[in-house]
């Protein structure tokens, strides 16, 4: 029997959760054990990141444009928008300028995830990719919410610099219902729910290997700041 809308979307995010000893970045942000030159290069590959996922939503919501569903990738657009424009604060907090944020070079571990969204803008269906984004979104956010805890906690910065995480960690219940309702309009059968695990499954990998290519870039390191002194 195929599941409610809301069923899938529980149990795919239910089934992709990594592990939490998966990602190898985020716990030693949680410690302060990442340099700020790791910091800045997070923030770099986002930058190029966040501009061609809004590009693929934009695509997918002109797809989508008489349905339901290009409604809700256009606001998912618009919410990189809105990250977009808090990354130069979070750059300069690590020592980057746009400029240099802009001209960084990419790192294929962490252009994965942005060039299977854009697969998904050109071939995807629709439904199905509701789902995979809609259930990658659990972890994406709570990465989030630990780095923004952690960089105001051990690498002083301002909530300005922070604000760019604290973005995506803020609970969007509403985006979630639209979600739902979306893929109630559409219907979901057995097949599609198959597509998105499929696509959710590649999605979240490659969400991993953004956060592990980061990691290996350089050892872990002493804590970087004394958590009641600010930046060093």
């Amino acid at each position: 029997m195929t599941p409610t809308p809301r069923e899938a979307l529980l149990t795919i995010r239910q089934e992709l959760a990594p592990a939490e000893s998966e990602n190898l970045l985020v716990p030693r942000l949680e410690l302060g054990l990442a340099p700020v030159s790791l910091l800045a290069e997070l923030a770099a590959q986002q930058h190029r990141i966040i501009r061609s996922d809004r590009r693929s939503l934009l695509v997918l919501a002109a797809r989508c444009a008489d349905t339901p569903a290009g409604g809700y990738f256009a606001r998912l657009a618009d919410g990189e928008s809105l990250a977009l424009a808090e990354l130069p604060a979070l750059g300069a907090a690590c020592g980057l300028d746009e400029r240099a944020l802009a001209e960084r070079e990419p790192l294929a571990g962490c252009q994965a995830y942005p060039g299977q969204l854009a697969w998904l803008a050109l071939n995807g269906e629709p439904t199905a990719t509701v789902l995979a984004l809609t259930a990658n979104f659990a972890a994406w956010g709570r990465y989030c919410a630990i780095t923004a805890t952690a960089l105001r906690r051990h690498y002083g910065f301002s909530d300005q610099a922070c604000a760019f995480f604290d973005f995506f960690a803020t609970p969007a219940p509403e985006l979630e219902e639209e979600a739902v309702a979306v893929v109630a309009a559409a219907g979901l059968d057995e097949a599609k729910l198959a597509e998105g695990r499929r696509y959710g499954r590649l999605l979240q990998s490659y969400e991993l290997m953004f956060w592990n290519t980061l990691a290996a870039l350089s050892p872990a390191a002493e804590p970087a700041v004394d958590p009641g002194l600010g930046l060093a």
